[in-house]
């Protein structure tokens, strides 16, 4: 277990006592100080799934993917397919998408989770797959109109430095929805990398 995780362990565990009096007797008499009682409240605050995890629900279930993959700036992309399944966890506060595709003509399959952290106001992704044994981060935001956009980065396995990324996905025609990542090329200027059309399966 890592420090991260007791001293997350520890807090709710100390939320937990505070809660939880160990004995009749103990609730009799044990009143909760006005800090106490502001802890608990932002806890239940950042543990309640709000609009914008129901906005992601509704993403939920089985696409088509259509892959357009750029390897270098101004080149011909390399045309795949997939599909993608979306589904909630943790009670409606996280989204998983498991992916099975071909990429760069091999069998690829790829797992992420999404969601929007209530304490920070921010979206967060990560994203695992069979071409790595590594992971990405991003987080960013989205707007009204359910557009996202995400920063995020990953080891490069050559050069062992942080490659970054700009991620763009807005809704698309009947329930899909469309993503675009960027990065830098050999210039050091930005070009679209990769381009996924998301059909919803009827």
């Amino acid at each position: 277990m890592t420090r991260a995780m007791n001293v997350t362990t520890l807090g709710l565990g100390l939320v937990l006592a505070i809660a939880l009096p160990a004995s009749a007797e103990d609730k009799k008499t044990e009143t909760l100080t006005p800090e106490q009682q502001a802890e608990m409240e932002a806890y239940a605050r950042a543990a309640t799934p709000g609009a914008e995890h129901a906005a992601m629900a509704e993403s939920v279930g089985t696409y088509t993917l259509a892959i357009k993959s750029w390897y270098q700036p101004g080149g011909d992309p390399r045309i795949e397919s997939g599909t993608a399944t979306r589904r909630m966890m943790l009670g409606g506060r996280v989204m998983v998408e498991e992916t099975t595709a071909t990429m760069m003509g091999q069998p690829f399959t790829g797992y992420g989770l999404r969601g929007y952290d209530n304490v920070t106001g921010k979206h967060w992704s990560t994203w695992n797959d069979s071409m790595s044994t590594g992971i990405m981060l991003s987080t960013g935001s989205c707007d009204a109109a359910r557009a996202c956009t995400f920063a995020g980065s990953w080891t490069d396995p050559v050069k062992k430095t942080l490659v970054s990324a700009r991620m763009i996905s807005r809704p698309g025609e009947a329930g899909g929805e469309i993503f675009e990542m960027y990065g830098n090329g050999p210039d050091g200027k930005e070009f679209k990398m990769m381009e996924i059309t998301y059909t919803a399966q009827k």
